[in-house]
């Protein structure tokens, strides 16, 4: 016997078309990019890989990644004509397909952001999964594994002993679960980059009290993405 189907099998992200994993999904990979980078970028370049490389043009995925950059949700009407508002803005972008990245997940972007007022500067690679959801899987060559559905807290610090469990009590003082986290390090002794997903928002107070520690060398806090 079939199984019955439900309206809420259907249902996926509110949101401006023609599909979950080519719009809303690539919007949501770009607002995760401008929170890490604290900013809204001046310079953006852009890799669709697979087959984002392919149809990234037909399907609105250039304009949703622009669009996200810009800080539109994935319900803005303004996605459409997110190119005109990205010139209004002085948003310089460039795109660049790659169709053969065997080792990478059919629906991968990587973007390179800089923004010129403030020198700053990241890297951020992501998949889109279907139904608007994404990982952020790569932060700056340092490994990653987030969605954005949580609250999440990237720490670089000193690879100490001792470091990760202090920050862990920290945010437990704070009263946050950790749901997530995954240390990165380039190698021994160096900074290692800190990924925590956290089931409730931390306390102004908290990242300010981690920002002054001085084996902590960035705090970057981003609330769940939409």
């Amino acid at each position: 016997m079939a199984e019955k189907s439900s309206i809420f099998d259907m249902i996926g992200p509110v949101m401006i078309g023609p599909s979950s994993s080519h719009t809303a999904g690539v919007v949501r990979i770009a607002r995760a990019a401008i929170r890490i980078l604290g900013s809204l970028p001046t310079h953006a370049t852009v890799t669709f890989y697979n087959s984002f490389a392919r149809t990234y043009e037909g399907h609105g995925s250039d304009r949703a990644i622009v669009a996200g950059l810009l800080g539109m949700n994935t319900d803005d009407v303004r996605i459409r004509e997110a190119f005109d508002h990205a010139k209004e803005a002085g948003l310089q972008y460039t795109f660049q397909g790659v169709g053969n990245a065997s080792t990478m997940h059919p629906n991968t972007i990587r973007v390179q952001l800089r923004d010129e007022r403030t020198a700053h500067t990241v890297e951020v690679v992501g998949q889109s999964r279907g139904g608007g959801v994404i990982r952020i899987v790569e932060v700056d060559g340092f490994p990653s594994d987030f969605s954005g559905s949580l609250h999440t807290l990237i720490l670089d610090a000193d690879d100490a002993k001792g470091s990760i469990a202090f920050i862990a009590s920290v945010i437990a003082h704070d009263d946050c679960n950790i749901a997530t986290m995954l240390v990165s390090r380039k190698g021994k002794n160096d900074v290692a980059r800190q990924f925590i997903e956290i089931d409730s928002g931390i306390k102004d107070i908290t990242l300010a009290y981690l920002r002054q520690l001085s084996w902590v060398h960035r705090v970057t806090y981003i609330p769940t993405i939409d």
